[in-house]
């Protein structure tokens, strides 16, 4: 851990570090004309150079002064010195500077289990708890029988212990683009999970411990409709996850549930079928059949909420549907999908969504088509996306250059924007991997870059990573267990405005922590593991 007592606030970067190649900017608080780098250990001034401003940073209403120091790409721990100012926390530079914070976010990801008892060490602190929430759920809202079907399993969704089939589909549908992007980066991973050095990689393997949760929403009546979420009426009190015994429920269907099982099945279906080939036969299955309900009723469905107060995650679903014909058109080929995602393309302006979350699906489905290999595309609706994805890239990049801290997102806030944040790094590598163009890698690198300590707090987003990370999380296991830090790997929400985010366990609304927002975490880091 960093001395607390050598870094200020004041000279705000990385505290993680950056690849040596990478845009490395940090953002000063007062006036200053120069500044150093420190090796870390013996303090000798190994680069120096100028700071420039002042600049007028709007969002924060903030007057501060920039230090560049991307021309110094020797790998090592270093701290800036600023004269008159102060010194920085310590930041590495190295070309696989992001997998240790990339393998906190997947323990993260473990540590929400839910159904089964969980332990993972952490800067020499284990965080566990025992078997939770093992009588999931009752069907009294799906069927009028006070009885208990099998839900057990899945992440817990966010500081709750909710379940929740359509924020599970942006979180998955992340986690899925990962691996399709960076496969022979992640396929080799070792994860302390359980499941390692079994048949499947440790990464999948991760992923399908929500799979199997997520299969278990499907109705079983012969209509294979979704439930919408499976959690108490009520939100629980700050207990640990095995001590909350209140009922849980299976919610009623909803069209947008439907829609992205849908999704993460089809995908499911090719991702692990070179692992698993009957799972894999039964992912696809379970799709079509879905996808069946979703064509005999076309109508957008909300889940009938009304005896819940928890989560609500109400959505239209024409976003779901392109991406679950998407997926679909992927997997198998059929033509059938193929004509019912380009109608859906063809409907859909912009054909890319700058800020885009559990909402707002469509650009899975978009960037699973654009960059299908299959034949028979339309070469005009192809054209129509990849300007549109360019022209929003760019949007980013410039927002990022613009800002004082390199926000990809500007001056736009709102409730979990850390989260769309890191997850505009899809479109940025996307981006690059059309274009060739390294200011797409640089900006989804700042967008990195202010999530780990470059904003206007000077400090890491991510429990448990870099320097001052959030020690108050909305989170129900931090609140209520023994240890003094959070649980570690998880990017809390941000504030609604610039200056917003408060580090309190009772702000749902800027520190709460969530799956999708993970999700989102994970893609961006694995994009810069080393080799990616």
């Amino acid at each position: 851990m960093d001395d607390p007592a050598l870094p200020t606030l004041d000279v705000r970067l990385n505290s993680v570090g950056f690849p040596p190649d990478s845009p490395k900017m940090a953002t000063v608080a007062k006036a200053a004309s120069t500044f150093d780098i420190l090796d870390a250990a013996s303090k000798a001034v190994v680069h120096s150079g100028g700071i420039t401003g002042p600049f007028s940073s709007g969002d924060t209403g903030e007057t501060v002064y920039i230090a560049d120091f991307s021309a110094f790409t020797d790998s090592g721990i270093y701290i800036m010195e600023v004269p008159g100012v102060g010194k920085s926390a310590r930041f590495t530079i190295d070309a696989d500077v992001y997998r240790t914070t990339f393998h906190t976010a997947m323990l993260g990801m473990y540590l929400w289990r839910s159904g089964t008892a969980v332990s993972g060490s952490h800067n020499g602190t284990t965080f566990s708890h025992s078997a939770s929430h093992l009588n999931d759920g009752y069907l009294t809202y799906i069927t009028g029988a006070n009885v208990i079907r099998d839900g057990t399993g899945g992440w817990y969704d966010a500081g709750d212990y909710g379940k929740y089939t359509v924020n599970a589909g942006i979180t998955v549908g992340m986690m899925f683009k990962a691996w399709e992007h960076f496969k022979t980066i992640l396929e080799p991973v070792t994860l302390s999970i359980p499941e390692t050095g079994g048949t499947l990689p440790d990464y999948l393997d991760e992923i399908k411990w929500e799979l199997d949760f997520i299969i278990k929403m499907q109705y079983t009546d012969g209509t294979y409709r979704v439930c919408h979420k499976l959690t108490p009426l009520n939100f629980s009190g700050f207990v640990m996850p095995q001590n909350d015994t209140s009922n849980r429920y299976f919610a009623p269907y909803s069209s947008a549930a439907t829609a992205d099982f849908v999704a993460m099945l089809a995908q499911a279906a090719r991702i692990y079928q070179p692992y698993d080939a009957a799972f894999a036969a039964s992912c696809l299955q379970k799709a079509e059949e879905s996808c069946t309900w979703l064509d005999a009723n076309p109508g957008n469905h909300e889940a009938d909420l009304s005896a819940f107060s928890t989560g609500g995650y109400q959505t239209d679903d024409a976003d779901d549907r392109l991406w679950a014909a998407a997926e679909l058109w992927e997997t198998t080929g059929e033509s059938g999908y193929l004509d019912d995602v380009e109608t859906r393309i063809g409907n859909k302006s912009p054909k890319i969504d700058s800020q885009f979350d559990w909402p707002s699906v469509g650009n899975l489905g978009m960037l699973t088509y654009y960059f299908s290999e299959r034949g028979g595309k339309a070469a005009a609706l192809t054209e129509a996306i990849g300007t549109s994805l360019l022209d929003v890239a760019d949007d980013l990049a410039a927002a990022a250059g613009s800002n004082a801290y390199g926000r990809p997102m500007g001056s736009s806030y709102y409730w979990g924007c850390n989260g769309t944040v890191a997850r505009q790094a899809l479109i940025l590598r996307a981006a690059y991997m059309v274009s060739s163009d390294r200011v797409y890698l640089d900006t989804a690198l700042d967008a990195i870059s202010h999530l780990l300590g470059r904003n206007c707090y000077g400090r890491s987003y991510v429990t448990g990573v870099g320097y001052h990370p959030p020690k108050y999380p909305h989170d129900r296991r931090s609140g209520a267990d023994s240890i003094d830090d959070p649980w570690p790997g998880y990017l809390v929400g941000g504030g609604h405005t610039a200056t917003g985010w408060v580090d309190e366990q009772a702000s749902y609304e800027t520190n709460e922590i969530a799956v999708n927002w993970n999700g989102a975490l994970i893609y961006a880091l694995a994009g810069f593991l080393s080799g990616s």
